[in-house]
């Protein structure tokens, strides 16, 4: 099987817009029975305080490929990554990897490391010491685009 290079992910780091927030309605939207308009209590949302909790260690990054479908990280979607956080396992890590950075699923046992995809048609790396290999950070949300 030939499998796809990887393509380079491409990094933004966060950038917060005073007043930026959206409209927000904390009630909830129903996936059932409609709720009454009159339930809904507006207030001001910003992402940037949703989902970044430490802004200065705070990155972005677009998925490029589909080694990680099965855990819903699509081509093209965008990562919220923070490099803050401890890497354990079974967490979802943007790592970098002989020259390149990948996205997978860290799977540690009795002092291996390997990568994870989501992905059936992408193999299970293991991490050797021979490896150029450093953990990014870690993925902490993702934002799609419908």
């Amino acid at each position: 099987m030939i499998l796809p290079k990887s393509q380079p992910l491409t990094f933004f780091t966060p950038q917060s817009i005073a007043g930026s927030g959206a409209p927000f309605f904390d009630t909830g939207i129903s996936a059932g029975i409609p709720s009454p308009a009159n339930d809904f209590d507006e207030q001001r949302l910003s992402l940037d305080q949703e989902l970044i909790k430490n802004k200065a260690a705070t990155f972005f990054a677009r998925v490029s490929g589909q080694s990680m479908i099965g855990a819903g990280l699509d081509d093209n979607d965008l990562l919220v990554i923070d490099r803050s956080l401890e890497p354990t396992h079974n967490k979802i890590a943007v790592c970098f990897l002989d020259g390149e950075f990948t996205v997978k699923r860290l799977k540690v046992e009795n002092g291996n490391v390997w990568l994870q995809p989501e992905n059936p048609n992408y193999p299970i790396i293991k991490v050797s010491r021979e490896n150029n290999f450093v953990i990014w950070g870690i993925v902490t949300s993702v934002i799609k685009k419908m």
